[in-house]
């Protein structure tokens, strides 16, 4: 399931990550890549130590737990705090999937990877290439988003960014350890909540069908979960 959430983060927030994005360091993103996808990495990242990934961080993840979508699509369980990437002109990140355990900065704790997120932080005309591919099932689709837009999917999925030819593209990814582990699982429920989310609009709260299916959402939830 890949799901496409607009406006995420709020023009002035977004102005502000830039901005401070802006006068950062940034280092060769292969520091945080496994051995194999060092192989095919060609970017720059935040330190995710570094004060200001901190900050930026805890701004998405405020962002994060405000929208209902993300909520519904990915229904988080834990979340590795938002680090930050950057594609220059040449460059590029080949095809790979992503490490299935991540260490959260600071606890110690291991988490499973489930839901993978790209937050755009560039303006798609401002740069040329830096798509985002996911390849699934399905067939492969081409994400490039508008700045404060994001993009969930399976981090089961193969995915590659394409080479940047003209300016730079800048997002923040994370991923997401979600309460019902199953992907397909995840999908029906996301489908479900959006059909009463609809109906919802047509019918009051205490209509016996409404009552039903959230019911049947919540029970659903419920037998799947792991926490």
């Amino acid at each position: 399931m890949l799901v496409t959430i607009p406006d995420v983060l709020t023009p002035e927030e977004l102005a502000y990550i830039r901005q401070v994005l802006e006068s950062t360091k940034w280092v060769d993103g292969r520091t945080t890549a496994g051995d194999q996808a060092a192989l095919v990495k060609n970017n720059l990242q935040v330190p995710p130590d570094s004060d200001a990934a901190r900050e930026l961080s805890q701004i998405i993840m405020r962002a994060l737990g405000r929208n209902p979508t993300f909520s519904s699509a990915a229904l988080p369980l834990h979340v590795l705090p938002p680090m930050f990437n950057r594609y220059d002109e040449g460059m590029t990140f080949g095809a790979h999937v992503d490490g299935s355990i991540r260490v959260v900065p600071g606890s110690g704790m291991r988490m499973r990877t489930d839901v993978s997120s790209t937050l755009f932080l560039t303006a798609p005309e401002d740069y040329d290439g830096g798509e985002l591919v996911v390849h699934d099932t399905y067939g492969t689709h081409h994400v490039k988003l508008p700045a404060g837009h994001m993009v969930v999917y399976p981090a089961t999925s193969m995915h590659s960014v394409t080479p940047v030819t003209r300016g730079s593209r800048w997002a923040s990814f994370f991923w997401t350890q979600s309460m019902v582990k199953d992907d397909w699982r995840r999908n029906m429920l996301y489908d479900l909540d959006r059909s009463i989310i609809s109906i919802r609009s047509r019918l009051p709260d205490d209509d016996p069908a409404v009552v039903g299916l959230t019911a049947h959402y919540h029970n659903l939830i419920r037998h799947w979960s792991q926490t």
